[in-house]
């Protein structure tokens, strides 16, 4: 049976999963776990590399994505945030994008499945989760040479369409492309999926989540929250949001610009509040809620779950805040002109 995602949003709040990376910090995994049996032999380093575990450890994946959906998410998001040739360059593992992507969707696929049969009032949702890389379109990694680029629209387009591919291919329901730090990055990653769906004569919804870099409300390329809404506004997309780099509290001014002018759902995952000096998340579930109850109070959402330092406690208590609340009304007549 195929579940309407659409239809459920205007009927109530939907709530993503918690960071993958941080419940993956819970096992004590050595080089070994990464390696499996199929890269033992693979000359350079692969521990830290934790989309290789849809792979290698592809039990640890499907528990965590289990646990997320027993605290009451909606949408789990695939073990792919840097599942692009571009990234998995860094480990020498161009090769094994394509598996990486359709097997962390196969078995996110399976686990959705399983839950969905056993609630049929409650369907579970696969998100390909697709991470800005680690190259930026429109800025230089050289101080002392702004107009260099080491990466180019067409070389993230490239990336972006093959990552797509393993995810479709693999069974997700939508497409996330999140933590956008340089729109231009988005932009590719939006023309991808657009010429694989139009090559596959398939239809499958789009979420965009940008990341606001710092207090200046800015994203890392320089945008404000109402220019990325714009900027990728010509696409139809199903929600728009930020994640990460913020707690929920330092998120909320970003959010109210969203919610008064996007003309599509509106998503949140903040981080667990601020890193501390050791780059740990300390605010508790029990925090995060309050702040997050706020948003969801205000209308302000349709989607919301956690980034950074989130666990399934957090989204355990972020789903039953949500429950209490109706979804934000979404207006196709939102201006997302300034002054209108």
């Amino acid at each position: 049976m195929a579940y309407d995602i659409e239809k459920i949003l205007k009927e109530r709040i939907l709530v993503l999963d918690g960071a993958m990376g941080t419940m993956i910090q819970r096992h004590t995994l050595t080089e070994d776990d990464f390696r499996g049996d199929r890269f033992k032999d693979h000359p350079h380093p692969l521990k830290g590399n934790n989309d290789l575990l849809s792979l290698t450890r592809p039990d640890i994946i499907k528990e965590i994505h289990r646990q997320y959906f027993d605290a009451g998410a909606d949408i789990v998001e695939t073990n792919t945030f840097s599942a692009t040739t571009i990234a998995q360059a860094d480990y020498h593992l161009e090769d094994a994008v394509y598996d990486i992507n359709y097997e962390s969707a196969r078995i996110a696929r399976e686990v959705a499945d399983e839950f969905t049969s056993e609630q049929p009032e409650k369907p579970r949702f696969v998100a390909g989760s697709m991470g800005p890389t680690n190259r930026l379109a429109s800025m230089s990694p050289d101080v002392n040479d702004p107009g260099f680029r080491n990466i180019d629209f067409d070389q993230l387009r490239i990336a972006f369409k093959e990552q797509a591919k393993g995810l479709l291919d693999g069974g997700v329901d939508l497409f996330l492309v999140e933590t956008i730090t340089d729109t231009l990055n988005a932009k590719a990653a939006l023309f991808a999926i657009s010429e694989l769906l139009e090559e596959e004569g398939k239809r499958v919804p789009v979420m965009v989540s940008g990341t606001i870099t710092d207090a200046s409300g800015r994203t890392l390329s320089g945008q404000t929250t109402e220019a990325f809404l714009i900027s990728v506004s010509h696409m139809p997309i199903l929600s728009i949001g930020l994640n990460c780099a913020l707690g929920a509290a330092q998120l909320r001014p970003y959010l109210e610009t969203l919610s008064e002018k996007a003309p599509f759902h509106t998503s949140a995952h903040p981080n667990a509040g601020l890193p501390n000096e050791f780059g740990q998340y300390d605010q508790t579930p029990e925090e995060m809620v309050k702040q997050v109850g706020e948003f969801l109070k205000d209308g302000f959402l349709n989607i919301v779950g956690g980034c950074c330092g989130t666990t399934p406690e957090h989204i355990r208590l972020i789903a039953q805040e949500a429950s209490r609340y109706s979804p934000r009304l979404v207006h196709s007549s939102h201006s997302i002109v300034s002054g209108n």
